[in-house]
């Protein structure tokens, strides 16, 4: 085992200098915190400062995001990305509400349990709201574990990361594989530890080439533009548009004509009806449609 207090001495050091004082990082309400952590998997530093509070003033607990209509929901996370998420994380609330209470659990079995919650997440939501120790994988996680103990190596698996992240965090013990439990230096916690490692990540990919992609994780973002996510993202704001007009629902001849005018104001050819009756059936089976004697309109 390569000797981790070096390492741990460098992380503490640059977390701290590195600090940055975001709005999440002052509450300990796990809602609060498991927005961020959804947000932030897809999404800048900078939009998500006004997203997330938007987003809380709109729904403020995890009750009121699960009493919310759908529709509400996906309206507020237009421009976010991956409209999937919005209905995760209304199908969690629902779940913390009905089977807890809607007070949320601490226990990884449980977090990984609700819609949408991955092992990063609730590990974000344990060591940041709960201050337990785990594994807590990130992209900004993964960067500094490759960029300190494998420097130019390629295509490292996270099964190679996961016992340095365990063995690292602080309190980390026999439950993440570890056979020991790291002790806690003076004002060393899980939360103060893991915000200490995204902040020198975060660093680290501004001044030197991205150590995450050596990760066998990494994978380059897909290209949004003409693609079919974004006819997909394109056809819910048009449900969602007209919604809001009071117009209710769109004829297939209606949902055709809005997807047209995109492609073809981009450059691109017209969209065949087979296309978009396709991704209609598939928002509808997904739950973001609803079908209604040939019209259809936001769940």
């Amino acid at each position: 085992m390569i000797s981790q207090d070096p390492f741990r001495a460098t992380v503490r050091a640059e977390g701290a200098r590195l600090y940055r004082d975001l709005p999440w990082r002052r509450t300990r309400d796990p809602y609060e915190i498991w927005l961020s952590e959804v947000m932030l998997q897809q999404t800048q530093v900078p939009r998500v400062l006004a997203r997330w509070q938007e987003w809380l003033e709109r729904f403020p607990t995890v009750a009121a995001l699960a009493c919310a209509d759908t529709a509400d929901v996906l309206a507020a996370w237009q421009g976010m990305g991956y409209n999937r998420r919005a209905l995760a994380l209304k199908a969690a609330a629902e779940t913390v509400c009905t089977d807890y209470d809607g007070v949320f659990p601490s226990d990884t079995a449980a977090l990984k349990a609700l819609p949408g919650i991955g092992p990063a997440t609730a590990q974000g939501i344990r060591a940041f709201a709960f201050d337990l120790p785990g594994v807590y994988l990130e992209t900004n996680v993964r960067t500094v574990l490759l960029h300190h103990f494998f420097p130019d190596v390629p295509g490292v698996p996270d099964r190679e990361l996961i016992p340095l992240a365990a063995s690292t965090c602080p309190g980390t013990g026999e439950e993440a594989g570890v056979p020991f439990a790291v002790p806690f230096d003076e004002g060393d916690t899980p939360r103060s530890w893991y915000y200490a490692m995204l902040d020198y990540g975060a660093y680290l990919k501004k001044t030197i080439p991205n150590p995450s992609r050596r990760s066998s994780t990494y994978t380059r973002q897909s290209r949004f533009e003409g693609s079919r996510r974004q006819k997909r993202a394109h056809i819910v704001r048009m449900l969602l548009d007209a919604r809001a007009s009071g117009a209710g629902a769109l004829t297939l001849d209606e949902v055709r004509a809005g997807v047209d005018e995109l492609e073809l104001s981009a450059g691109r050819e017209r969209v065949g009806e087979s296309d978009v009756v396709s991704i209609l059936d598939d928002l509808v089976r997904e739950g973001f449609a609803c079908e209604t004697d040939g019209t259809w309109s936001i769940a």
